[in-house]
């Protein structure tokens, strides 16, 4: 079966280079920019990607509308900073020749702060990213987006690796970023939480994930992680908690 590959970009020069040598086993792959202002993409032409320049619709519109333009049913969404490593690579191949189900899912393996994690939060970390377009589609939501389907999800073996080279500063302000969409996302949605979601949210995550899902074996990378992550609930709920507290129009 032939496939495409969707890679939504801004100012991802840096990174795209070998995130296209990773899929470049795909039969087409397919750059949805939303106004790069660096070479970004003049390398995706010049690696033989598809361009297509949107502007931005947010995280779930926007990769839609990449699956939306793709020139195959079975389709692969990849991040700028994501590589597909080989063992996943010879599954997805492997599977296209006789497909056993329509949407599949993969561990995502995420580097943070120089080491791999391979605990909590960070590992396995499962993402739908494979797809027959007629099957499943993407969320409509502006962060945290994720694939819709009514359809068995299979697991395919090998990892997709996210490899972000930001620095601590600017992934405190991607996940403050996030945090504030998501509360305004719950808001719209007329979620309602009190105080207490501060406290227990917090204190849960850290345990889940901490303890029974044992980061605290991947060290102080892990720690740090968690932390973050432990924060990012708390935020997320003050951040509702102001949205419904504030006068009303």
């Amino acid at each position: 079966m032939p496939i495409s590959t969707v890679i939504i970009t801004r100012n991802a020069a840096t990174q795209l280079g070998d995130c296209l040598a990773s899929v470049a086993f795909c039969d087409e792959v397919l750059v949805i920019d939303s106004g790069s202002t660096d070479d970004t993409v003049a390398l995706a032409r010049s690696r033989g990607a598809r361009v297509i320049e949107q502007a931005w619709l947010g995280y779930g519109p926007q990769k839609h509308f990449g699956v939306q333009q793709a020139m195959h049913d079975w389709v692969l969404c990849v991040d700028a900073d994501e590589r597909v490593s080989e063992p996943l690579q010879k599954s997805i191949t492997a599977m296209l020749r006789a497909p056993a189900a329509r949407v599949y899912t993969m561990a995502r393996c995420n580097r943070f702060l120089g080491r791999w994690l391979k605990h909590g939060e960070g590992y396995p970390d499962w993402s739908v990213r494979l797809f027959h377009r007629g099957a499943a589609r993407w969320s409509d939501d502006p962060v945290h987006e994720k694939v819709l389907t009514n359809e068995p999800v299979i697991r395919l073996s090998g990892d997709l690796l996210h490899e972000s080279a930001e620095s601590i500063e600017l992934y405190l302000d991607k996940q403050n970023r996030y945090t504030s969409l998501q509360a305004k996302r719950m808001f719209a949605d007329g979620r309602v939480v009190t105080p207490l979601h501060l406290i227990i949210a917090p204190i849960a995550r850290f345990l889940k994930f901490y303890l029974l899902r044992r980061g605290c074996l991947d060290g102080l990378p892990g720690l740090i992680h968690i932390c973050i992550g432990c924060m990012n609930s708390f935020n997320k709920y003050a951040k509702l908690l102001a949205l419904q507290k504030a006068p009303g129009p």
